[in-house]
C-alpha cells in the first residue's frame, strides 16, 4: 500500500498511466463496451479490467494522478447517446462532478458519435472497464495533458 495514493489504483493501471504521454487517449468504458476487442487494438494491447467499481469510482482514482489536456478544447469526450447526441445520461453527469471535484479548473466535455467513439478508442493508448457499470453511454476519452516543473497541471 501506498500513502497519499487512491487505492483503486492497481499497479496495471498505474503504470499505463506512467507510461502515457502529452495527447495521449485513455478509454474508460462500462461493463457493456466490447473491451477485449477494442483494447486488443490500443497501444498498450491489453484491458485494464477494474472489477467491482463503477465510472465514477474509477475516474475519480485515475483523475486523481492524471492531468487532462489543456491544449485542446475538450479533455473529456462522452459516447454520445444513439438517436439523440446532445442528451446526457446519468453517467455523464456524474462523470462531470468527478472531474469538476479533481480539478482546478472548469474542463469542457465533448461528445463522438458511438461508432466514432469505437474507432478512436482503438487508436487510444489503453481501455480501462469498470466492470461494475452497467449504466449504458458510460464511456468516455480522457487525453492526457502537461505537467509542469512544480507539479501543476499546465
Amino acid at each position: 500500500m501506498l500513502k497519499n495514493l487512491n487505492p483503486y489504483l492497481n499497479a496495471e493501471l498505474l503504470h499505463v498511466l506512467r507510461s502515457m504521454g502529452h495527447g495521449d487517449e485513455l478509454i474508460l468504458v462500462d461493463c457493456n463496451f466490447p473491451s477485449d476487442s477494442v483494447a486488443a487494438h490500443t497501444v498498450s494491447g491489453k484491458l485494464i479490467r477494474m472489477e467491482g467499481l463503477n465510472v465514477p469510482e474509477v475516474a475519480e482514482a485515475i483523475l486523481s494522478v492524471y492531468p487532462l489536456d489543456s491544449f485542446v478544447p475538450e479533455p473529456v469526450l462522452r459516447m454520445e447517446v444513439v438517436g439523440n447526441p446532445d442528451e446526457w445520461v446519468e453517467c455523464h453527469h456524474e462523470m462531470k462532478k468527478v472531474v469538476d471535484k479533481t480539478s482546478d479548473r472548469e474542463w469542457k466535455f465533448g461528445s463522438i458519435e458511438r461508432h466514432a467513439f469505437y474507432e478512436r478508442a482503438r487508436n487510444a493508448y489503453a481501455v480501462v472497464c469498470a466492470g461494475s457499470e452497467r449504466r449504458g453511454y458510460g464511456c468516455f476519452v480522457l487525453i492526457k495533458g502537461v505537467i509542469d516543473e512544480k507539479g501543476n497541471v499546465v
